[in-house]
């Protein structure tokens, strides 16, 4: 849940003044000339624009040279890809007696479903779709997947709360500046699974807040790597270009948000509220603290996830953060949960499930490009 997402429409802003994508082949791989910080996930790293804002760097400082590794299995789009306003989370439950290869069989035709919504030809920066289809071990298996690691998602508890399993069979995650693109899409792909396949899903939408923080106030996307070819290092299983993928759902205590002091707040999260400047001083049990391995100043992280979460909800029902992040390893997000249950190296808990409860996740394999084909 740390580092939290930034904010594609500040980027909006921004683009006509300094985006452009040139690209040219060199020996080593593909080469394009792109903004630094690049593009994260489902958003631009807010904190990296909101630097850029702030110290009015000229154009020549933000821009450099980004090699693309040559000969490296493709991914899904969803997996590093550039980010948008809006995001669905598309969590699907079967039916025991579903037959499982039927329904691998269609949603491995999601890009069929994306050029449905979006016409490839038409499309533009607003109604442009990047999706990606992810699977729970026990379907993945039935359907005679064979990741490189086990992934399987344990129940964890802490002092300051659970951490639930919650299964699941099959989840899309599609990002798209236009929120309908994505109602639609989940229309479709709920249309052409197979008939009384589906036990229950539950669809999410989330949009960018305050342009880029959280609803806890805190800027979202701070420690993601700034470039394309890092966070696919950092994303991608080398050998097949699949991903290993975390899902929650986190609800916030916005009340607790609301009347909290910026210092309290701050203490919790071990960053400053206004810039997401790092605290020199902080709790062990702060969340950079539990994400970081030490409250050591810039400490060293042992690993690292590409995050693309997102804020979603209303303040009639709830409200919170959808946390997703993407790794070559499930050990990467099992390091960072042990840690915030006070499970590995001492047994302190995070202080972020002091104003935000988990209430539901689990772990999902997204097979490379080429794997997903073979189920089509």
């Amino acid at each position: 849940m740390s580092a939290l997402r930034g904010s594609a429409r500040l980027f909006s802003r921004a683009r006509p003044l300094f985006i452009r994508n040139v690209s040219t082949k060199a020996a080593a791989g593909h080469v394009s000339r792109s903004l630094k910080p690049l593009f994260l996930g489902t958003a631009l790293v807010g904190y990296g624009v909101y630097k850029y804002m702030k110290s009015e760097q000229s154009l020549a400082e933000c821009l450099m040279p980004v090699v693309h590794a040559a000969g490296l299995p493709e991914s899904q789009p969803s997996v590093y890809s550039q980010g948008k306003n809006h995001a669905l989370y598309l969590w699907i439950n079967l039916k025991p007696e579903a037959n499982a290869k039927e329904v691998a069989k269609a949603v491995a035709k999601l890009q069929k479903y994306v050029d449905q919504v979006t016409d490839p030809n038409m499309k533009d920066e607003e109604d442009e779709i990047l999706a990606g289809v992810g699977f729970g071990p026990n379907f993945y298996k039935q359907i005679g997947g064979k990741p490189k690691e086990e992934y399987t998602y344990p129940f964890r508890k802490g002092y300051l709360g659970e951490m639930p399993s919650s299964g699941g069979d099959v989840f899309i995650h599609a990002k798209c500046n236009t929120p309908s693109k994505l109602f639609e899409l989940a229309q479709v792909v709920m249309k052409n699974l197979p008939p009384n396949s589906v036990e229950s899903f539950e669809d999410i939408y989330s949009f960018v807040y305050k342009n880029g923080r959280d609803l806890s106030g805190f800027i979202d996307g701070t420690e993601n790597a700034a470039d394309e070819e890092s966070r696919q290092k950092i994303a991608v299983e080398p050998a097949t270009g699949g991903s290993y993928v975390i899902t929650q759902k986190w609800i916030h205590d916005l009340q607790v948000i609301d009347k909290e002091k910026d210092k309290t707040l701050e203490s919790w999260v071990g960053r400053s509220r206004p810039d997401s400047t790092e605290l020199s001083r902080k709790s062990i049990t702060s969340h950079v603290a539990r994400m970081t391995g030490g409250n050591g100043w810039q400490q060293a992280k042992p690993v690292e996830i590409v995050r693309q979460s997102m804020p979603f909800g209303t303040l009639g029902s709830e409200a919170g953060l959808f946390f997703i992040g993407y790794a070559a390893s499930p050990k990467n997000h099992e390091y960072m949960l042990d840690r915030m249950v006070g499970a590995r190296d001492d047994t302190n808990c995070d202080d972020i499930m002091r104003l935000s409860k988990n209430v539901k996740g689990t772990y999902w394999y997204f097979p490379g490009a080429d794997e997903l084909k073979k189920f089509a």
